[in-house]
Formats: C-alpha cells, sequence, structure tokens
C-alpha cells in the first residue's frame, strides 16, 4: 500500500523545552529545504497540558486530517499519540512520555526552560489531573481504535536514562517500533533514524 503523502506536519516538543530543540529544529530544516510545499507547524506550548491541547487542537482545525501528520517528543510525544486518537491523523513518537501525571508530579513547582535558563514557567498542581485525564482519553481511545504500523511510527530508546524504554514499547504496541539499543532520551543520534521518519511519512 502507498504512503500517503503528508502535506501538513505537527511537531509538539517535550517538557520544559521548545521550538529550538534538536530534533524539532532538524525536521524543520529538512521540511523547509526538501519539501517547502508542506505546512510546518512548531509551536512553543504553554505549560498547562489542557492548555496545550485546546491551543493545538484551534490550530489544526482547517488541517485535512487524511494528509495531516504530528510528531512529538517525550511528553509531545504523548501529546501526539492522543492527537492522532482524536483526528485520525498519523504520528511518530520520539521516546514518548507514558505515564507524565505520574512522573511530572513531584516536577510541580518553579521550572526552567532547556534552552533559555532565563525564562520560567510554573507547573501546577492542576496539570497533574489534566495529564491523567489525557490518558483517560488515551487508554479509552485506544481500544476502540486500535494502532496500525501504517498510522503510527515511534523510535524507542533502550538506553533513555528518563523513561523506561519498556513502558514506552508496550505504549507504542501496534504500530512500528525502531527499538533502538543504545542511544539516549534526546536520541542524540537522530541523523541516524531521521531519514525513517520521512519515509514514514511519505516526504
Amino acid at each position: 500500500m502507498a504512503v500517503p503523502t503528508t502535506t501538513h506536519l505537527l511537531y509538539l516538543h517535550g517538557f520544559r523545552s521548545s521550538p529550538q530543540s534538536m530534533k524539532a529544529q532538524k525536521v524543520a530544516s529538512r521540511v523547509r529545504t526538501a519539501h517547502p510545499d508542506v505546512v510546518w507547524w512548531c509551536p512553543q506550548l504553554p505549560p498547562s497540558p489542557q492548555g496545550a491541547l485546546e491551543m493545538v487542537m484551534r490550530g489544526i482545525e482547517m488541517w485535512p486530517r487524511h494528509t495531516m501528520a504530528v510528531a512529538g517528543s517525550s511528553l509531545g510525544g504523548f501529546y501526539a499519540r492522543w492527537l492522532a486518537l482524536q483526528t485520525g491523523c498519523r504520528a511518530v513518537l520520539l521516546n514518548p512520555a507514558v505515564f507524565p501525571a505520574r512522573d511530572l508530579a513531584r516536577h510541580i513547582g518553579e521550572q526552567t526552560a532547556w534552552h533559555d535558563p532565563q525564562e520560567r514557567f510554573f507547573f501546577e498542581p492542576g496539570f497533574v489531573a489534566e495529564l491523567q485525564a489525557q490518558q483517560d482519553d488515551i487508554e479509552r481511545c485506544s481500544s476502540l481504535r486500535p494502532t496500525t504500523p501504517e498510522r503510527q511510527f515511534a523510535i524507542v530508546a533502550r538506553g533513555d536514562e528518563v523513561l523506561d524504554w519498556r513502558e514506552m514499547q508496550a505504549f507504542c504496541a501496534g504500530g512500528t517500533i525502531r527499538l533502538l539499543e543504545g542511544s539516549d532520551h534526546a536520541i542524540s543520534d537522530f541523523d541516524d533514524h531521521i531519514d525513517a521518519v520521512f519515509a514514514f511519512l511519505g516526504l
């Protein structure tokens, strides 16, 4: 079966990250140089998980569901899974967070941004409940719309120092999974895998 060509591509960054992240920049650069006709959007997400997804859903309201795709890293990968289940679009998950409500509960309080330590934000207790509600959505929708290899592509690093690769592998079950023996949470060797991402997207 021919891979549908992606016409609109959304990239969602992770917790404390930004559109300046290494992977976001590499994907953006290739889209600009090799696929200039593709609509590209990598927004700065607000700290509120509910606010982030509401903003994204408004931004893609007019996008064609059958030719759009979403890619996300870490917490952005969790968001991407939620979005794909809501819209039916294809998704690329890069070391996705699996249980962010559990893992980020210990980060309540003031945080600094990775790419600009001068930028600060407050991660509120209520945000954990928002993440849990999104996780509940994913679990409910996953049972109704099982993932297929054609709809989801994941890169999971066994060497991830932040997230458990076994949890990520289970989270991505049903889709195509590229399991890396080493690497790290940032997927520092992303150059070795970006071709596979673009092949999945039909670009």
